[in-house]
């Protein structure tokens, strides 16, 4: 039963086909419609050699893929803009765009990029048109600009053009949606190429796929990467001393520490909310149970007993409860348990089996692998009223991972017939794939806000 339960595990941690320019081939394959309209147009560049990032093309591309946002193609546009000043209101209300991001970049005498954005509400603007004014220090009357809710200046090198675009694309977000924007993060996985002398390679990327770097390489499998808090670290597991063992590696110096290996089994690492503890699967008993380890004493403290096989922790948002996946009702089922009074609690119900659990960073919803008549989906689980929403109907969805906003999963699935990377909105409305490139990824671990 041990037996089949890892291998089970390291099963369902099979990720989709990755490399670093997957993410211009990203394919929309549901939602688009209820997306909400949006107008970013061309910045326009005062240079005389080519750009080297669209910063446009970068935002419009972020909106996209968070579900909430449908870019106007350019070519659908009835005017290109460059200051608020310049909006024609009523042209783009009647194409019923909202909201509109425009800007200008040029280069300063130290080679680097000065760029201006201005975000302007187009509802707010054609209420506003003509109607309201505001007295300025010397008594003039002016018109308000209450609907430019962005007009900000910043000076980038240009080897972090691209990082700034992902930046606007936060502020954007968050000033039209009143949530944190997550496109300044990062993705963790492993890839695995076959016939190489090291066919295991841990590696990070943009959220998005770029400036993708590899960070660790093996003869031996490497699975469950999983941040630190603070993006400065990965745990994973390893078995290049011939069973599996847990590891924490800072990613930027190549520093690794081995944190556990205990007889047999050590795996599923996941770091606490403040960073201090792990919470990790150990078989040193005989069964799977779950541990957490003070990581400045590395002393355990067991939290889950019994003969049934218990994994795959995952903390509550507060640090103070753990869920956890377990067989001790025969089939697998996720659980919470308390920490402090190690109360424990069966939280699904619905479908055959429920596993690979993870709470959004509100607290609200479980996110899961449920397996139902159409096999196994993502779903989201309402912690408060228990109500189940399928978010996915793909083939064989596995191994999600949350935004750290809590707006979006990406997780694997099968399309034609191999592993493909997929996203799905957290509401279930907008779904997006990656299509095969080359290389197998495992386990992917959505970063931290950075």
């Amino acid at each position: 039963m041990l037996q089949r339960l890892i291998l089970s595990c390291m099963f369902l941690v099979i990720s989709g086909i990755h490399t670093a320019n997957a993410a211009l081939e990203l394919v929309i394959t549901d939602g688009i419609n209820s997306a909400r309209p949006i107008a970013i147009v061309p910045f326009q560049w005062e240079g005389k050699s080519k750009l080297p990032e669209d910063i446009s093309g970068v935002v419009a591309s972020d909106l996209q893929r968070s579900g909430k946002f449908s870019p106007v193609a350019t070519s659908n546009m009835p005017q290109t803009p460059y200051d608020e000043s310049a909006v024609d209101v009523d042209a783009w209300t009647r194409l019923g765009v909202d909201s509109l991001l425009t800007g200008t970049i040029k280069q300063n005498a130290a080679g680097n990029y000065v760029i201006h954005y201005q975000l302007v509400d187009i509802v707010q603007a054609q209420l506003l048109k003509g109607k309201r004014q505001s007295l300025t220090e010397d008594g003039q009357l002016v018109e308000s600009k209450d609907y430019v809710l962005l007009n900000n200046i910043a000076t980038v090198s240009p080897k972090r053009l691209r990082e700034y675009a992902h930046r606007i694309s936060d502020l954007v977000y968050e000033k039209l949606t009143g949530d944190k924007g997550a496109f300044l993060t990062r993705i963790a996985y492993v890839v695995v190429h076959d016939g190489e002398k090291y066919p295991y390679q841990l590696r990070i990327s943009d959220y998005d796929g770029y400036n993708e770097r590899l960070v660790l390489s093996s003869k031996q499998p490497l699975m469950s990467p999983a941040w630190s808090p603070d993006g400065k670290k990965l745990a994973y597991v390893s078995f290049q001393n011939g069973h599996a063992e847990i590891y924490i590696m800072n990613i930027y110096t190549g520093k690794r520490e081995k944190i556990s290996s205990f007889p047999r089994h050590n795996g599923a690492p996941v770091f606490s909310p403040d960073g201090k503890s792990l919470a990790l699967v150990l078989s040193k008993s005989g069964s799977l149970q779950v541990y957490i380890m003070d990581l400045a004493t590395k002393k355990i403290r067991q939290i889950t007993r019994g003969r049934s096989n218990n994994t795959e922790p995952f903390w509550y948002p507060d640090g103070k409860s753990l869920i956890f996946t377990s067989d001790r009702g025969g089939k697998p089922q996720i659980y919470k348990v308390d920490l402090s009074t190690g109360v424990t609690n069966r939280l699904t119900w619905q479908g055959s089996q429920n596993l690979g659990g993870q709470i959004t960073p509100d607290g609200k919803f479980l996110i899961m692998v449920n397996k139902n008549q159409s096999g196994f989906n993502l779903a989201k689980q309402d912690l408060e009223t228990g109500s189940v929403q399928i978010l996915t109907r793909t083939l064989l969805d596995e191994s999600p991972s949350i935004a750290p906003n809590g707006g979006m999963v990406i997780y694997s699935s099968i399309y034609n017939k191999t592993n493909v990377l997929s996203m799905v909105s957290i509401d279930g409305r907008f779904k997006a794939r990656l299509p095969e490139t080359n290389g197998r990824v495992r386990a992917p671990a959505w970063s931290p806000f950075l």
